[in-house]
């Protein structure tokens, strides 16, 4: 079923443990739907947009913090006081911060596509893509497009884009037709990275984690990715030719792995 609630809009799915999966910035958790449907034979699966997404209302807020009392507040309101969680990205980020500020509701911890600290080239590309963003609430011609095209550039592996080109073309012309209140939204997300450590809280992770990388992946840098795992004490293991939408790129070999992950756990509750 899929529930509006004044908080995060989610969907659950599937019967037994629970497991939260947690958005990166610019998905929804439609994105998920070919990993859901590999884990709801096992697991009872929620699926959620962060406040500012695709489906949530209200203004995105602008830290780590703000999400997480987002998360705590609809966890609160279906009934669940702990479950394993997923997360890719931005969503890894608030997991982080989620296992640390709330150690006895988090289960197990799957940080994908995610690394310790911001460096100068994440900077970076936040920097340019916040600069499209403020062309696209200046309302410029093609500002949105942009915004897509320097998004698929740096999220998706080469190989994966030559093979999906004619989807990433739509999907850019789409671009132009989503309303300013979107974009306004990842402005926040981006704010909200700025000068990103996660190094404190996952100091005080003490669940069992397992960190997702993937060998393309232009976003989050892999000296940088191993520095978290071994933050969390975490297990590492590395897609061979996925970019930093992991997610997208091969559902199957990420639900595989962290099915293979939440099975090792004894008992898996």
């Amino acid at each position: 079923m899929t529930a509006p609630l004044p908080g995060l809009t989610h969907r659950l799915e599937g019967e037994g443990p629970p497991v939260v999966l947690l958005n990166g910035g610019m998905m929804t958790f439609a994105s998920w739907a070919p990993v859901v449907e590999r884990l709801r034979d096992r697991f009872r699966v929620l699926s959620l947009d962060f406040r500012g997404q695709w489906l949530s209302p209200g203004v995105a807020p602008r830290d780590l913090a703000g999400h997480v009392a987002d998360l705590v507040a609809l966890l609160d309101d279906i009934g669940w006081q702990a479950a394993h969680c997923i997360g890719a990205s931005f969503g890894a980020m608030v997991g982080i911060e989620y296992a640390a500020r709330w150690p006895g509701r988090v289960l197990s911890l799957v940080a994908i596509t995610a690394m310790d600290r911001e460096t100068p080239e994440f900077r970076r590309q936040n920097v340019a893509l916040a600069e499209v963003l403020a062309a696209v609430a200046r309302g410029d011609a093609g500002a949105r497009e942009r915004f897509h095209e320097e998004l698929v550039a740096n999220v998706y592996s080469e190989v994966w884009r030559r093979a999906n080109a004619d989807a990433i073309a739509a999907r850019t012309a789409q671009f132009s037709l989503l309303p300013r209140e979107w974009f306004a939204a990842l402005s926040s997300y981006l704010e909200a990275l700025d000068g990103f450590d996660l190094n404190s809280a996952a100091a005080k992770v003490a669940c069992p984690s397992l960190v997702a990388a993937a060998a393309a992946d232009r976003v989050m840098d892999a000296a940088r990715t191993r520095a978290l795992a071994t933050a969390l004490g975490a297990e590492l293991v590395i897609h061979p030719s996925a970019g930093h939408g992991l997610v997208v790129e091969d559902p199957a070999w990420l639900a595989e792995t962290c099915r293979r992950f939440l099975d090792s756990l004894a008992p898996c509750t």
